[in-house]
């Protein structure tokens, strides 16, 4: 089984379906069929032989979907890079995995050349509309002018893709998947219900990121259908939705937070949505509930799990976000094993602890990653014992839902005790005026670390430091409630992936001192 498979089955049974659309622009999948063979074979001109790395660095559009295919297609490994990283970062990465070939859209065209004149050999393509730049071939040449060639039929251990991990907590790795870890999370997906031949899906995530890849690769397989808006914005998902009836979304939790406070939210026709999943970090009651509230009669799904895991380890359906679930206090897991994957909790030495005790989650099966690029030693560690040791810190209840509690890192020890921030941010995000909130440990003289939350404010919102930390008080024990707070008018620091950067957040605390806890 391979990336490409969905193609060849869904361009035989449905080939005048829509594949895509992105600004007006529908095509077929017959159309992409024929599209993605002769871009393949453009690129093989251009030097993407099989095995070979083409990186892409790119907005969303149809024209991503369409390199996701061509590359398998002939043979080579897509490399997807952060359109959030800077020219050292995504140069860094092409260095390191020596792409051959990079795509890039208007967006990223000036800096695509800038990359290209400092790494040897390396092909511009320019995946978008308007005139080509110097320098650099246009994909509508390779679409419609390079002769087609076979589909290189990778087989399932093969490298498909690199994909660099986001480095909220240290320094990327280029996490290697191959063509059978890609269509194992995608079967499972569409066993669980999620992106069947009916959806209608909105790629809102970035596509460079794999809980958006995720969904793409199952569109693939089953056949369904994808609309494409350039980045998130809640006017332009809105807009998408009504227009475009989409019947699945997938969103990170900030994103579902500006999408139902939007101002103007009531005034789109949203009846054709049915589904939003939702992952790549906690979502607090409070934004759920607001969420509920302004989608009714939309299901939301949770996903867990990391790029290592091609990404999905576990899934929360709807039916675990009401009613008895969520009396029970399941609303608050990240849902069960997937099917394909088992989860389980180990101790320091790698022991399985027992139900309800705190441990590293660890997943294994088809999903679990080929390795790192080119860092045995790294892999190793990260894959031992045959299980993917996901770095996070989490248990299992006696009905198997995982509780996730913190990045392993990001767990706080003050005055001897275990602080985990989700808890924390949980508490924080009740009180009204509280936009976003991140909690870090800072060291602290006679405590070790000091629990300390950084807040972003909504608009207009007046609140003071004290008064966070009584709310707090109020619903967590006081030793967990943060000792300080700063508050913020803009934003908290995000990753590509939508993640809070805990990291910025931590640096000035920590620059001086030798190590990053006390």
């Amino acid at each position: 089984m391979n990336l490409t498979h969905g193609l060849r089955r869904t361009a035989q049974i449905n080939a005048n379906g829509v594949a895509t659309g992105f600004e007006g622009r529908h095509r077929t999948w017959g159309e992409v069929a024929g599209r993605v063979a002769r871009v393949a074979g453009g690129l093989r001109e251009l030097g993407a032989a099989e095995g070979e790395r083409v990186a892409i660095l790119s907005l969303n559009s149809d024209l991503y979907l369409e390199a996701y295919l061509a590359v398998a297609w002939a043979g080579a490994v897509i490399v997807p890079l952060n359109v959030r990283w800077s020219a050292i970062e995504n140069r860094d990465a092409l260095e390191d995995c020596r792409a051959r070939v990079l795509i890039v859209d208007r967006a990223f065209a000036e800096l695509g050349a800038e990359i290209a004149a400092d790494v040897h050999g390396l092909a511009l393509v320019y995946a978008d509309t308007g005139e080509t730049p110097s320098g650099m071939v246009a994909w509508e040449r390779l679409a419609t002018a390079s002769d087609p060639i076979p589909d290189a039929m990778r087989k399932a251990g093969d490298l498909a893709g690199i994909f660099y991990t986001g480095g909220t907590t240290g320094r990327s790795k280029g996490v290697m998947l191959s063509h059978g870890n890609l269509t194992a999370n995608a079967f499972n997906a569409l066993a669980e219900g999620l992106f069947d031949a009916s959806c209608t899906y909105l790629h809102a995530a970035p596509m460079f990121h794999l809980a958006n890849g995720a969904a793409m690769v199952s569109l693939l397989m089953s056949g369904g259908s994808n609309r494409m808006i350039r980045a998130f914005s809640p006017d332009a998902v809105l807009t998408a939705i009504q227009d475009e009836k989409i019947t699945d979304v997938l969103l990170v939790p900030t994103m579902i937070q500006m999408l139902v406070d939007h101002p103007t939210v009531g005034d789109y026709d949203l009846g054709s949505l049915r589904r939003v999943v939702y992952g790549a970090s906690p979502i607090s009651e409070a934004v759920l509930d607001r969420a509920t509230k302004a989608l009714p009669g939309v299901e939301f799904v949770q996903a867990y799990g990391q790029t290592e895991l091609s990404p999905i380890a576990t899934l929360l359906h709807w039916k675990e976000h009401v009613g008895e679930a969520r009396a029970a206090g399941r609303h608050r897991s990240a849902g069960r094993a997937t099917l394909g994957c088992e989860v389980r909790i180990v101790d320091p030495d790698d022991t399985p602890v027992p139900a309800g005790a705190v441990g590293e989650i660890c997943v294994r099966g088809d999903v679990v990653m080929m390795g790192y690029w080119e860092r045995p030693e790294e892999t190793a560690a990260a894959l031992k014992g045959g299980w993917m040791h996901t770095g996070d810190g989490g248990y299992l209840d006696e009905d198997g839902f995982v509780f996730v509690v913190d990045r392993v890192k990001d767990m706080i020890i003050t005055g001897g005790e275990n602080v985990y921030s989700v808890e924390v941010e949980n508490a924080l995000a009740q009180h009204p005026a509280v936009a976003q909130a991140a909690v870090i440990g800072i060291p602290h003289e006679h405590w070790g670390e000091q629990v300390h939350a950084v807040v972003h404010l909504a608009p207009g919102a007046e609140v003071d430091e004290a008064e966070l930390i009584a709310h707090c008080r109020a619903r967590i024990a006081h030793y967990k409630a943060p000792r300080s707070v700063e508050l913020r008018a803009e934003p908290l620091p995000l990753s590509g992936a939508g993640k809070i950067l805990k990291r910025d957040l931590r640096a000035p605390f920590w620059d001086a001192a030798q190590r990053n806890v006390s």
